[in-house]
């Protein structure tokens, strides 16, 4: 991973994100009580390594920065959002994943064709709050979210969360934010990190 992509969130959430509370929750990120840093985004798919929270957090910035940048976006949906609000957003819709896993391990075979332990990570839930509420609910505590930027983090999984359909369906409809953030979060996973995925 990256350290560059550590040092490149640092960047971009300072420059980006200054409302009251944004540095205490930025440093309790960096704290020995967070892994936001050197966690994995996911157990065995997109960002299954160390470090890959934090990649995936700032590809799905680069990439919702990307979507809103559309003339279409600004003119036709009126999609026009401030930097924070696009950095905010962006960069803490996956802190839920924070202190989420932990890594055990199996026996596997070698190349060799000899048993050895190796690591993978596992789910280790200790604030079983759901997904995007989750992450909601960890901002909150830090810095004040308005409704548009509590929606869109809430429903950032889109059709592929587990609540109801229809709820998905209004609040994209309410909170176009919430649907740019869900494109964004889709490009990073099934694109940008699936390709890297396959190249390794």
């Amino acid at each position: 991973m990256s350290e560059n992509k550590r040092e490149e969130f640092i960047q971009i959430y300072k420059e980006n994100i200054t409302r009251p509370g944004s540095d205490k929750l930025l440093n309790y990120l960096m704290s020995e009580q967070s892994d936001f840093f050197t966690a994995p985004c996911s157990t065995r798919y997109h960002g299954a390594y160390a470090g890959g929270l934090v990649e995936h957090s700032v590809n799905v910035y680069e990439c919702l920065k990307d979507y809103l940048s559309r003339q279409h976006c600004k003119e036709v949906y009126g999609m026009n959002y401030s930097d924070e609000t696009v950095a905010l957003v962006s960069l803490l819709h996956d802190v839920c994943k924070m202190n989420f896993y932990s890594v055990d391990y199996r026996n596997a075979k070698n190349a060799q064709g000899v048993w050895e332990k190796v690591p993978y990570y596992t789910i280790d839930d200790r604030l079983p709050y759901g997904h995007g509420e989750k992450s909601v609910y960890i901002v909150s505590g830090f810095m004040r979210l308005t409704r548009e930027e509590a929606f869109a983090i809430r429903y950032h999984m889109g059709f592929s969360g587990v609540e109801d359909k229809n709820s998905i369906g209004k609040a994209f409809e309410m909170f176009p934010l919430a649907f740019a953030l869900s494109t964004a979060d889709m490009e990073a996973t099934y694109y940008l990190e699936s390709i890297k995925t396959k190249g390794d």
